[in-house]
């Protein structure tokens, strides 16, 4: 009889033991994530440096520091900047939970080096053209330096070039960058019973962060690419939700990073929201003025 009643104490026993080396295996497998400071950090330092830094570069150095038939300073940042983009980009699909075809990847590295060369190329000319009396917040027709040229088909060329620039160009390069941010992202959740915060080094960098993405939409005119990345990653939460899955710290850094470019954004709109002129350069639906066409009506005098 007593050994009958050990035979039945010690399935319980057994599951019990079960259930602990379960609940142990568990806590292994799922560590508590980290918040990736190399990675957000280089990618804020790669962004404000080697492009919107350009501009100001120019501003600082005097025009004639460099002859206008060879590269100038801004020019040898973007250089930098179209060998970094693509090493950035691929430092995050590595971090990302889902391997893509070795063919994509190559796709989007060709698609970024392309999309940067052209703005380049065209930032480069549109820079000279600037110190000789283009004015940004006019259309290539409407400038009076274009209505002098001879022959007037010369116009079409450069509405060409605008066109490889501002079309083309950014999307070729901007549509893998939305691509890696969001494949990025959906790797960025844990289980609910970790629940996280971000760190104070994440609030440190998200005005910094928040405000490239401003850049990006206003001056690279990526308003629609930006807000179905934030819808993507929106639904991506709910959905996730369902799973008991919510965002670690770099997806929260995500999150508020573009919730705050879009604040941005509308601060920027509100304030240019009358500005007859800008709106004559910028028609359509969506009215975002780029920030080198408020440089061009309204700060360009004061600085020369």
């Amino acid at each position: 009889m007593q050994s009958f009643t050990r035979k039945r104490k010690n399935p319980a026993l057994l599951a019990a033991t079960l259930m602990g080396s379960r609940a142990s295996g568990s806590e292994e497998v799922l560590p508590r994530p980290r918040f990736q400071l190399d990675l957000w950090l280089g990618f804020i330092l790669h962004s404000w440096i080697l492009d919107i830094g350009r501009p100001f570069v120019t501003l600082v150095l005097p025009a004639d520091l460099f002859p206008l038939n060879r590269p100038s300073a801004a020019e040898y940042l973007h250089f930098l900047f179209n060998i970094c983009t693509p090493l950035i980009l691929l430092k995050m699909i590595e971090r990302t939970p889902r391997s893509l075809p070795p063919l994509a990847v190559h796709l989007g590295v060709i698609a970024v080096a392309m999309g940067t060369s052209l703005h380049l190329v065209t930032d480069a000319i549109t820079r000279r053209l600037v110190l000789i009396g283009y004015q940004l917040h006019l259309s290539v027709r409407d400038n009076p330096i274009m209505e002098e040229l001879r022959p007037p088909a010369l116009i079409d060329a450069f509405e060409l070039l605008c066109f490889f620039d501002d079309t083309i160009g950014h999307l070729m390069w901007c549509v893998p960058f939305f691509l890696a941010l969001f494949l990025f992202f959906s790797g960025c959740f844990h289980h609910r019973t970790q629940e996280d915060k971000m760190p104070p080094t994440a609030w440190m960098l998200l005005l910094p962060s928040a405000t490239y993405y401003w850049f990006l939409m206003a001056e690279g005119q990526t308003f629609i690419l930006f807000i179905f990345t934030f819808f993507a990653m929106t639904a991506t939460v709910m959905h996730q939700r369902r799973r008991g899955l919510v965002p670690d710290a770099n997806g929260l850094f995500m999150l508020y990073s573009f919730s705050a470019a879009l604040l941005l954004l509308l601060l920027w709109v509100s304030c240019l929201w009358s500005d007859g002129v800008l709106r004559r350069k910028h028609r359509g639906l969506i009215y975002i003025p780029q920030p080198r066409a408020v440089y061009t009506l309204h700060t360009q005098h004061t600085h020369t």
